[in-house]
C-alpha cells in the first residue's frame, strides 16, 4: 500500500537569545559562525564535524535561510 507523503513546513532552528544573538537550536553556535564557515567554502557536513553539538538537518536549515535572507543577514 503506498503511503502519501505529507509536505510541511519545516522552523528553522534559529533563537535569539537574551543578547540578540542568533543562536542554532538548543546549542551556542551562532548563525554568525555558520555563515562564516559557510562562506569560506565548508559544506554542511563539515560545518558539522567542526560543531557537533548542531545537528545536520540544522545546519541545512541554517543554510538555507542564510541563502533566503541573505541581505537581512549580512546587515
Amino acid at each position: 500500500m503506498l503511503m502519501a507523503l505529507a509536505i510541511v513546513a519545516e522552523t528553522d532552528p534559529l533563537k535569539a537569545n537574551e543578547d540578540g544573538v542568533i543562536l542554532i537550536g538548543k546549542t551556542r553556535v551562532t548563525l554568525d559562525t555558520v555563515v562564516a564557515v559557510f562562506k569560506q567554502g565548508a559544506t554542511a557536513e563539515e560545518i558539522l564535524y567542526r560543531y557537533a553539538s548542531l545537528s545536520l538537518a540544522d545546519v541545512y536549515a541554517t543554510i538555507a535561510f542564510y541563502l533566503n535572507h541573505e541581505s537581512e543577514v549580512e546587515d
